[in-house]
C-alpha cells in the first residue's frame, strides 16, 4: 500500500482540528530599539506629520470680513470647506471625490514603486502606535526591561509606571481628539470654550471619540489592527511585481544560519547568526527571514538592526535589505537587475493620477462664481386664472461664488406675450432685478403668466436668462425648462 509522502503526512497532522485552537491569545509584542538610517527616517516623518497634524488648525487665512480666516476649515453650519484660497461649496462635492481617487491612485503607484511605505512611515496608525510606544520605553525602559516588568508582581514600582504610561496616552489622546474637531470649528475660538467650559455636547461627543479611538488602536490594538482590521495588507500584493522594493532577506547568502564565536570559519555556513535582533525590533513581531508576509509593513528596522550584527561581525551589510525580487535573484546568481522605476502598471497609475490632477486644475481654475438652480412647481402644475392666462410658478435659487454684491436681470423667452413676476416684488413686467448678498445663496419664487393661445400644448419649451447688471467680466446663466398648461 502506498503511503503519504513525510511532509503531506505532516500537513495533514497539523491540520488535524484536535490539535488546532480555534482562537489564540494575543502574544504581546515588545519591540526594540533601534538606531540606523531607517530609524532616523521614520522618526523625521513621525515629527513632521504630528506637527502638520496638531499645528495646521492654527494657519491663518485672509478671505475678507465676516468670512473664517482659518486656513484648513471645513465649516458645517455655514456648509463650506476652506483649504487656504480654495472655498468648496456643497454643489462642488466632486472635488472631494476626486481628491479620495488621487488618494488611491497615489497609493497604489507609491505602493507598485516601493511597496508598503504608506503603512510604514505615514499611516495614523503607525504613526500614533510609534508614539505611544515610545513613551512606554521612556517610561518603563527598552524591551527586556519592560518583558521584566510585564511578567513580575505587581509592585508598587510596576503601578506608577503604569499609571504613568497610560496618563501620558490619555493627555495625547485627547489633544489629538481635540485637534481633529478644530479642522471643524475655529481653533482659537475652542480652546477659550473648553477653558471655560463652554461647549457644545456636540463637540464633547467628537473629541470623547476620538479620544477614545486614539487610545484604544494606538494603545491597546497596535499591530492587532493592522493584521486583522485594515483591508489594505489583504490586496496591496495586486499592486506588487517583481521590480516592487520590499524589504527582503538574502537566504542564497544567511543560510544555513547558526551562532558564530569569535575565530570560527565563515566556511560552509551562512552569514546569518541567528541573533534574532530583526525579529525583536520588528513593531508587528515577525520574522523577516521567512519570506513576505502580511504582518511586515515595510518599515526596514529590521535592516538597521541587521546591519548593525553586520557590522560588528566585520561582514557586508546587506543580508536583509530593501530590494526587488527580480534583483535578489539575480544576486543569487552573481548578476545584478536594476531597479525598473518606468513599468506598465507605474506608466498607468502615473498616467491616471496626471489626468485627475489636470482636470481638478482645469476645474478650480475655470469653475463659474454664478450658479443656478431652478425647480418648476409641480403641485399644482399650473393655475388658470380669472383673465383666461395661464400661471406656472418656479422656485429660483441663485448662487454667488463672489464676495461682492452683485445684481442680475431675469428675462424669459419662448412664449410670446409671457410677462414675468416675483414673489414680493414687481409683478407683470418682462424682467426682473435680484440683488444678491457676497458668498450667498439668494432663493426666490418666481411666476410666469402667458396667454393660453401662446402655448404650444401641455408643455411649451422656454428658457430663463440671467445676466449680470456689469458692463464688465459679467457672467450670463440660461436656463430651460417648461412651461405646463392645459390640453389643447
Amino acid at each position: 500500500m502506498d503511503t503519504l509522502p513525510s511532509s503531506l503526512g505532516k500537513t495533514a497532522k497539523a491540520g488535524n482540528a484536535d490539535d488546532q485552537p480555534l482562537y489564540a491569545n494575543r502574544a504581546r509584542i515588545y519591540p526594540q530599539k533601534v538606531a540606523g538610517p531607517f530609524r532616523r527616517f521614520k522618526w523625521a516623518v513621525l515629527i513632521l506629520l504630528l506637527a502638520i497634524y496638531y499645528l495646521a488648525p492654527w494657519l491663518r487665512w485672509d478671505r475678507g470680513p465676516g468670512v473664517p480666516d482659518q486656513a484648513l476649515l471645513i465649516d458645517m453650519p455655514a456648509r463650506r470647506a476652506y483649504f487656504f484660497f480654495i472655498e468648496i461649496w456643497p454643489q462642488e462635492i466632486y472635488y472631494l471625490t476626486g481628491l479620495l481617487v488621487l488618494g488611491a491612485v497615489g497609493l497604489f503607484l507609491v505602493t507598485s514603486l516601493f511597496g508598503r511605505v504608506w503603512c510604514a512611515y505615514t499611516c495614523p496608525q503607525t504613526v500614533w502606535t510609534d508614539l505611544f510606544m515610545w513613551v512606554e520605553s521612556l517610561v518603563e525602559g527598552d524591551r527586556n526591561a519592560r518583558m521584566r516588568l510585564d511578567k513580575g508582581p505587581w509592585t508598587a514600582e510596576r503601578i506608577v509606571k503604569k499609571v504613568a504610561i497610560h496618563s501620558i496616552w490619555i493627555v495625547i489622546s485627547a489633544l489629538t481628539g481635540g485637534a481633529w474637531v478644530m479642522y471643524f470649528t475655529d481653533a482659537p475660538t475652542l480652546v477659550v470654550n473648553l477653558l471655560n467650559f463652554h461647549v457644545t455636547n456636540a463637540v464633547l461627543f467628537f473629541i470623547a471619540m476620538f479620544t477614545a479611538t486614539t487610545y484604544l488602536l494606538a494603545g491597546i490594538a497596535r499591530e492587532q489592527l493592522c493584521v486583522y482590521m485594515c483591508p489594505w495588507p489583504r490586496f496591496q500584493a495586486a499592486m506588487f511585481d517583481e521590480e516592487t522594493l520590499t524589504v527582503t532577506y538574502e537566504d542564497w547568502r544567511g543560510e544555513p544560519r547558526g551562532k558564530h564565536k569569535a575565530g570560527d570559519s565563515w566556511e560552509d555556513r551562512g552569514h546569518c547568526v541567528d541573533c534574532l535582533q530583526c525579529v525583536n525590533v520588528c513593531p508587528t513581531g515577525i520574522d523577516i527571514r521567512d519570506g513576505s508576509q502580511l504582518e511586515c509593513i515595510g518599515c526596514g528596522l529590521c535592516i538597521d538592526a541587521c546591519n548593525r550584527i553586520m557590522r560588528r561581525l566585520d561582514l557586508p551589510q546587506g543580508l536583509v535589505r530593501l530590494d526587488t525580487v527580480s534583483n535578489q535573484a539575480a544576486r543569487a546568481e552573481g548578476k545584478s537587475a536594476p531597479f525598473q522605476l518606468l513599468r506598465p502598471r507605474t506608466l498607468v497609475y502615473a498616467g491616471i493620477l496626471s489626468m485627475v490632477v489636470a482636470l481638478m486644475v482645469f476645474g478650480l481654475t475655470t469653475r463659474s462664481t454664478l450658479d443656478v438652480n431652478l425647480l418648476r412647481d409641480r403641485n399644482p402644475l399650473f393655475v388658470t386664472l380669472s383673465d383666461g392666462t395661464i400661471r406656472n410658478g418656479y422656485t429660483f435659487k441663485i448662487i454667488n461664488r463672489l464676495r461682492a454684491d452683485r445684481e442680475f436681470i431675469l428675462t424669459v423667452s419662448g412664449i410670446e406675450g409671457a410677462t414675468l413676476g416675483v414673489l414680493g416684488g414687481s409683478t407683470g413686467s418682462r424682467a426682473a432685478v435680484f440683488s444678491t448678498k457676497p458668498d450667498r445663496v439668494e432663493t426666490y419664487r418666481v411666476f410666469i403668466t402667458a396667454p393660453r393661445q401662446s402655448l404650444t400644448g401641455e408643455s411649451t419649451d422656454i428658457s430663463f436668462v440671467l445676466e449680470e447688471d456689469a458692463m464688465e467680466n459679467s457672467e450670463n446663466v440660461i436656463q430651460d425648462t417648461v412651461f405646463m398648461g392645459p390640453k389643447k
